[in-house]
Parts: C-alpha cells; sequence; structure tokens
C-alpha cells in the first residue's frame, strides 16, 4: 500500500472543491443568489491558494479572474 502526502493544498483543494459544488447545487434555487456567490468566492478562493502553493500559473489566472468576476457580481447583487 502506498503512502500519500497530504499537506496544506490537499486539503485547501478538497474542501475548496466540496464548496464549489455546494454553490453549484444552489444555483438554481429562486433567493440562494447569495449563497451561491459567497460560497464560490470561499471555494475559488481556495483553488487560488492552491494554485500559488502549486506554482501553477493556469491554475492562478483561472482563479484569479473567476474571483473577480465573483467579487464583481456580489457588488452588483448587494448594490
Amino acid at each position: 500500500m502506498t503512502k500519500t502526502k497530504r499537506d496544506k493544498a490537499w486539503y485547501i483543494k478538497w474542501i475548496s472543491s466540496f464548496i464549489i459544488v455546494t454553490a453549484m447545487s444552489l444555483r438554481g434555487i429562486e433567493g440562494m443568489q447569495m449563497y451561491d456567490l459567497i460560497l464560490s468566492i470561499f471555494g475559488v478562493a481556495g483553488w487560488l491558494c492552491v494554485g500559488l502553493l502549486w506554482k501553477d500559473r493556469a491554475l492562478i489566472i483561472l482563479n484569479a479572474v473567476g474571483l473577480s468576476f465573483l467579487f464583481k457580481n456580489l457588488l452588483t447583487y448587494i448594490l
């Protein structure tokens, strides 16, 4: 049996993935848009951290842009 290395990034990526899936499950429910946005922000921010830990430019760019879109949508929703 091989031993897997469970570092900080391993936990962040799985927690963030669970948060994003939870947010997506709320997306089509009327009145849950704020929860979807907030959970998506936390999930994408987690994946941005993973990208930074792994020094993976594709993950960093994808999640930084996604995070900026989510913040814009949150501000639009609030204001």
